[in-house]
């Protein structure tokens, strides 16, 4: 494959810090990067000096004269005064860039829901970014240099930007260089990994899973001073080869080592373990929706909402921005009132929302860390090890001198993961995470899921970071035509339904999850013998529903009396449970149509 760009004897340093000493890489036509590595080691500066952004101190980086080659910048360079489509198009008229396939993709795929000719001063930041990104898309490049480029996308706009990179070149030709927190993305694009870490770059085959499996081969013939980032990687290894291994496929080198490594190693929570304790710290009810709705200013955003929140529940809610995942989160904290049905909470339950703003902190800013959490608890359980505020921070990222940092001198993902310690330490039993991934890097995000594995308490996700869906969530609901959708198939089941959704909107027809919706359609009339049928069928419904609800019931008693050690018999055990639990909302489903229609 041809040379594109090369990289050779990299060296730069700062006053304070050497970033790189003597790196060379190379990247060939096919390649298909993602640079990963802590927050500060310099992922953003590697991308910077390969795109010719920065210079080296010394080394340098030499490029095949005819490369083209495109980046986006984590900063902002779009003009305020410039309309959209002279942003993403510039002075081209609209029969040359509407006949050209990339072009109608490119603005299909990101500027959705953006007015063409609106100014870019009047946008979002999250509008500005697929501005950026749509801009640089529509260009004809050699080689792609991306940092961050998932940021402020949702699950579908990741889907199809990972989509589109697949599809830009042929397996041999281009490149792309990525920096990304997105583990799924690097899993779903990436061809090679490229870790920076301690002065230098060092190099694996394959996307994040293959990253991870041979990271953990590498960690096992390292110092005992690695041995606790190794254990935490030997989970992550666990859950990716038992839990998703389609993505393990793709990776050339010998596996068989690795595979030993994770022989003995327990799945990643002991879920029937931690149900009997999230039952115990909370009871049978958690929170109820019933029948609920919310309007605001005559708009509809939610409606006949039907959601039984069990303890022990570990749920990721999906949808589009807009599409009131935040009121829904809103009705479950009791922070909004619904404007029709109700919302019942149990009497024990403690609600902790993990918010975007970093509210938590607001108190605490001028403090420094040791002192914000000596405040609070002595110790907290974590696996079943009693840990320390300090350890918990350690476990965290937090290095010993970064105890006597002020709390407003912390990085983002500092104060991110300080913000979630000091929830944990205040003992929720239902723990709610908007978009928790901000600012975190891959280590810390897998930090994160590992403690999130042993907490014993009801869990309620938004994030449109799918791999952390995937891997702290036991299910998924969308919201979807102001309904909440259970989602049997996961994500590639919202993803198969937005696009139903969006073909029905561009033909003009009713899309699949708005056509049980009262505001798109009215239910059609019955009668004679079809109401007979119908009154007949949701009182049979009943009747089942009633016998499973009792089934279920004993299920949860014969668990807690089973013998704990037993896993066999504890997973056949809990997949009867869960059996009985997919039986009772299609049920519940059913029967809901049902009502509508007798309505």
């Amino acid at each position: 494959m041809a040379h594109l760009l090369g990289a050779e004897a990299l060296h730069l340093e700062y006053p304070t810090k050497v970033v790189f000493d003597s790196v060379t890489l190379g990247l060939n036509e096919g390649d298909r990067v993602g640079i990963v590595g802590r927050n500060g080691d310099g992922k953003s500066t590697l991308l910077a000096m390969l795109a010719g952004r920065l210079e080296p101190d010394s080394g340098r980086v030499t490029r095949r004269r005819d490369v083209r080659l495109g980046v986006l910048d984590q900063s902002d360079i779009l003009d305020d005064e410039q309309r959209v489509a002279d942003a993403v198009v510039g002075g081209v008229e609209e029969h040359v860039w509407a006949g050209d396939p990339r072009v109608r993709d490119v603005i299909a795929g990101l500027l959705g829901g953006i007015d063409w000719l609106a100014p870019i001063g009047g946008l979002s930041g999250g509008q500005r970014r697929r501005v950026a990104l749509a801009a640089l898309l529509v260009g004809d490049w050699d080689v792609l240099f991306l940092d961050e480029p998932t940021n402020h996308l949702d699950v579908e706009g990741i889907a199809w930007l990972a989509q589109h990179i697949k599809g830009r070149w042929s397996a041999s030709d281009g490149a792309m260089v990525v920096v990304t927190h997105d583990r799924w993305f690097l899993d779903e694009v990436c061809t090679a990994t490229w870790e920076v870490h301690d002065r230098l770059v060092e190099p694996f085959e394959g996307g994040y899973a293959a990253y991870i499996l041979q990271r953990v081969e590498r960690d096992r013939m390292a110092a005992a001073s690695e041995a606790k980032r190794q254990n935490l990687m030997r989970k992550e290894l666990a859950w990716l080869r038992r839990g998703a291994p389609a993505r393990t496929s793709k990776p050339k080198f010998r596996m068989d080592a690795a595979a030993e490594l994770i022989a003995d190693e327990p799945p990643v929570r002991d879920s029937v373990s931690l149900t009997q304790m999230a039952t115990a710290r909370l009871g049978k009810d958690v929170v109820d929706l019933v029948d609920a709705g919310v309007e605001l200013g005559g708009r509809t955003i939610l409606e006949h909402v039907e959601w039984r929140i069990a303890p022990g529940e570990r749920t990721g809610i999906l949808g589009v921005n807009g599409a009131g995942k935040s009121t829904l989160l809103a009705l479950v904290s009791g922070a909004l009132e619904p404007t029709s049905g109700r919302v019942k909470h149990g009497k024990t339950v403690r609600i902790a929302s993990l918010t975007q703003q970093l509210d938590e902190l607001k108190d605490v800013w001028d403090d420094r860390v040791r002192e914000v959490i000596g405040r609070y608890r002595t110790s907290y359980v974590a696996g079943g090890k009693e840990l320390t505020p300090g350890q918990l921070l350690e476990r965290l990222g937090f290095s010993s001198a970064q105890l006597s940092t002020p709390v407003k001198d912390l990085s983002g993902g500092q104060k991110r993961r300080l913000q979630l310690l000091l929830i944990l330490l205040d003992e929720p039993n239902v723990l709610i995470l908007d978009e928790p991934t901000n600012d975190l890097d891959t280590d810390m995000l897998a930090a994160i899921e590992d403690l999130l594995d042993s907490w014993p308490g009801t869990l309620l996700v938004v994030s449109h970071d799918r791999y952390l869906i995937e891997r702290v969530t036991d299910q998924q609901y969308a919201v979807m035509s102001h309904r909440l959708r259970h989602l049997p198939g996961g994500l590639d089941e919202y993803l198969r339904l937005r696009a139903e959704e969006e073909r029905a909107i561009a033909t003009g027809g009713v899309s699949p999850a708005a056509a049980t919706s009262s505001t798109t359609t009215a239910p059609p009339a019955l009668a004679g013998a079809d109401l007979r049928n119908a009154q007949k069928e949701q009182s049979s419904i009943e009747r089942r529903i009633e016998k499973l609800t009792g089934q279920i019931e004993k299920q949860h008693l014969v668990i807690a009396d089973f013998d704990q050690s037993d896993y066999v018999g504890l997973g056949t055990l809990t997949a009867e449970l869960t059996a009985l639990e997919t039986q009772l909302a299609d049920l519940e489903t059913r029967w809901l149509e049902l009502a509508e229609l007798l309505a």
